[in-house]
């Protein structure tokens, strides 16, 4: 098995997977039903076959593992390169996660296209790996373009009432700042005479062109994430999707401006990044304190989950330019940790939706008294997004303010107020939610989690804990690549405050 393309294999069985669910032919509901299952079993044994890097994967060394490397444009000298660092492998099994969870979550909920729909979440899911595993700036692109079209997808068709407006907002908006990052790809390669990423890592871009590279990728990596004030997109896109939809958006795909500031940004751009740090660091403040204190304010609950995910990933760019390791860990930490607990909440707003057709807080209230089970997953997910001690949210905050602490003390403080409001807004909503008396007719008769939502929301709730008790399992599988990073960064930065006096 050692001697298989494993890194190939998790990559495009989902995409087999989606091949066989197109050839299905059978009456309506028998395809639906083996659609459902394809999908389920593809994308479980592709979880099961990402685990094999993680047990595998050699803590020890920065260097990239499980590397694959062929011919495909020898014209533009583009290659077919993948492989993964401590930064990227975790990202992948993040993603190899939450697929058949929400493979899963959609089993019931979604009725029309089924066959269309578990082939947008397995071709998804390809690109989603893809993207955290290549190592060329072309191949990169096409993953990092090629998401678009299934969440499109997934949103435009099986989304709300204001769906279409949603996914097409969606859509321009990350196209606009795919462009801008095209074009600095195009640059690069001009520039360098390559798009292979190891080599770039090690090519000393001209300050002046680094200027105007990095701004181009920031534009494309703030929308991702989406940092403010490119964050109008998401609270639109999170109310109109499917369950399953907002699931996979929060838990991986804002996901990928922080992998693309810590593959591209940091190491490739050190003098651009040390320039523009100051400027990343306002917007992350204004992040955490102002989309903190919308949330507050919502009454919808997909809404205010949307808008505490702009906030957290304000820890993440925070923690990322703080360029210290306990920063970036917690970064990297808290991005984790982020797409597993948001993903929880949203499964949590799907639950109730699917019962009761309405994501108003104030048609709620009192729902212990029916839903103990319910309430207790609520309450740990709950938890973790405001910070408890023992879970993962913590443990990525704690590394976050420690870091940045140490590069700058006042932005510490004001991401730190971010605590205190994400407590508010969490425990506001919960106590609507869940306690007081039951006094709404419609809720008398709800129904508690069933064995399939226990099922859905177990592997989750466990990886809550065991981030929050056990984090060094996961950080020492990061800790030499972030090593690397900031010592190569310190390294680039000594040597470019040596010209002056070199030239002098």
């Amino acid at each position: 098995m050692y001697q298989l393309p494993i890194l190939s294999l998790v990559t495009f069985l989902p995409l087999v997977g989606a091949l066989l669910i197109l050839t299905v032919r059978a009456e309506p509901e028998l395809v639906q039903r083996n659609a459902r299952s394809v999908a389920l079993w593809t994308s479980v044994i592709n979880f099961v076959l990402s685990l094999f890097l993680w047990f595998r994967f050699d803590r020890t060394t920065a260097d990239f593992q499980f590397v694959e490397k062929s011919d495909w444009l020898p014209v533009i000298g583009a290659s077919y390169h993948m492989g993964v660092d401590g930064i990227s492998m975790l990202f992948v099994l993040l993603s190899t996660l939450l697929t058949p969870i929400c493979v899963l979550a959609s089993w019931r909920t979604v009725k029309d296209r089924v066959k269309e729909y578990m082939i947008a979440f397995l071709v998804m899911e390809t690109m989603m790996v893809g993207m955290f595993s290549a190592l060329d700036l072309v191949l990169f692109f096409i993953f990092f373009e090629g998401v678009l079209i299934p969440m499109f997808l997934i949103i435009g068709v099986w989304g709300g009432p204001r769906r279409v407006y949603a996914a097409f907002k969606f859509f321009l908006y990350t196209l606009v700042g795919s462009l801008l990052m095209l074009l600095a790809i195009l640059a690069m390669y001009f520039i360098s005479g390559t798009t292979d990423i190891p080599q770039l890592l090690a090519y000393d871009f001209p300050a002046g062109v680094q200027t105007w590279l990095w701004l181009a990728f920031f534009v494309s990596f703030a929308v991702k994430m989406p940092m403010w004030p490119l964050h109008t997109w998401l609270p639109d896109a999170h109310v109109e999707a499917p369950t399953a939809g907002s699931v996979i958006l929060a838990g991986v795909l804002l996901k990928f401006g922080a992998y693309g500031f810590l593959r591209f940004s940091v190491p490739m751009l050190p003098d651009a990044t040390a320039q523009f740090t100051p400027l990343i660091f306002v917007l992350s403040v204004i992040a955490v304190v102002y989309t903190s204190l919308v949330a507050l304010a919502q009454e919808d609950m997909k809404k205010l989950i949307a808008y505490s995910s702009v906030a957290h990933m304000g820890f993440v760019t925070a923690g990322t330019f703080s360029l210290t390791v306990h920063g970036i860990e917690g970064a990297i930490f808290q991005a984790l940790s982020h797409g597993i607990v948001s993903a929880a909440l949203f499964l949590v707003v799907g639950v109730v939706y699917d019962r009761m057709h309405s994501r108003e807080i104030a048609t709620y209230g009192g729902l212990v008294h029916r839903m103990p089970k319910y309430a207790l997953f609520f309450m740990l997910f709950m938890l973790a997004g405001v910070g408890l001690p023992g879970t993962s949210g913590f443990v990525g905050e704690f590394l976050v303010i420690t870091g940045t602490f140490r590069a700058n003390t006042w932005v510490a403080a004001l991401i730190a107020t971010g605590l205190i409001l994400g407590a508010v807004y969490m425990l506001y909503l919960y106590w609507r939610v869940i306690f007081g008396k039951l006094t709404k007719d419609s809720l008398k008769g709800i129904l508690d989690l069933s064995e399939r939502e226990v099922l859905i929301f177990a592997p989750l709730a466990l990886l809550v804990i065991w981030m929050g008790v056990y984090p060094m399992s996961f950080l020492e599988v990061m800790h030499v690549s972030v090593t690397k990073l900031v010592n190569d960064f310190e390294l680039a930065r000594a040597a470019a405050d040596m010209l002056p006096l070199a030239a002098r």
